[in-house]
């Protein structure tokens, strides 16, 4: 099945029905691919964490693994949803994706785990990328136009960073130390837990 196929099937969830299902069904499988920092931040009890890129990684054989009942997470759905793909596209059978967010399953009543709040990583580059051309605009006002091209440079990466889908700012940004509290599962790690 191609990606963009699989795009048209992706079958969603919204929060007040997957607080349901977690109560009705204890074969439920939750996969949460945001990243550790803010997957710790805020969860699911009894989710699994699988990180994007670890999941893109090993599609196959988590696609033979999970069965029909399972349902994707991430902050916003749209990770989730290209998770889905990923996995349907490998020969995962059924399975729906969260349409709102794990705050939006605790609105409706659902229990979430609570540990260190970070910013999730969209947000700090988003501040980064803001503060410093705010910065370079202020500068090449008081001190020397030439600041403005820290702007400019600033704009660029953003522009690079869209086109070739990367971000160099957010893995800048995973080194500072408010951001390796939890580390990245192994693969080894993500099978013991799923077979618990």
């Amino acid at each position: 099945m191609s990606p963009a196929a699989t795009a048209e099937t992706t079958k969603t969830i919204d929060a007040p029905t997957l607080k349901a299902l977690l109560e009705d069904n204890p074969n439920l499988t939750v996969i949460d691919v945001r990243n550790p920092a803010e997957f710790e931040s805020a969860h699911l009890p009894g989710s699994h964490n699988i990180p994007l890129p670890l999941l893109s990684a090993h599609t196959v054989e988590l696609s033979a693994r999970l069965g029909s009942d399972v349902v994707i997470l991430c902050q916003s759905g749209v990770r989730a949803k290209q998770a889905h793909e990923r996995l349907a596209a490998a020969g995962l059978e059924g399975g729906q994706v969260l349409t709102g967010s794990v705050d939006d399953v605790e609105k409706a009543g659902g229990s979430v785990v609570r540990g260190k709040q970070v910013w999730d990583m969209e947000r700090q580059v988003r501040f980064a990328a803001g503060s410093l051309v705010g910065l370079g605009l202020l500068a090449g006002r008081v001190a020397s136009p030439k600041f403005r091209m820290l702007a400019g440079g600033i704009s660029g990466g953003l522009v690079f960073s869209a086109l070739s889908n990367t971000c160099a700012m957010g893995k800048a940004l995973a080194y500072l130390p408010w951001n390796q509290g939890a580390s990245e599962p192994s693969w080894e790690e993500i099978q013991a837990d799923l077979d618990r």
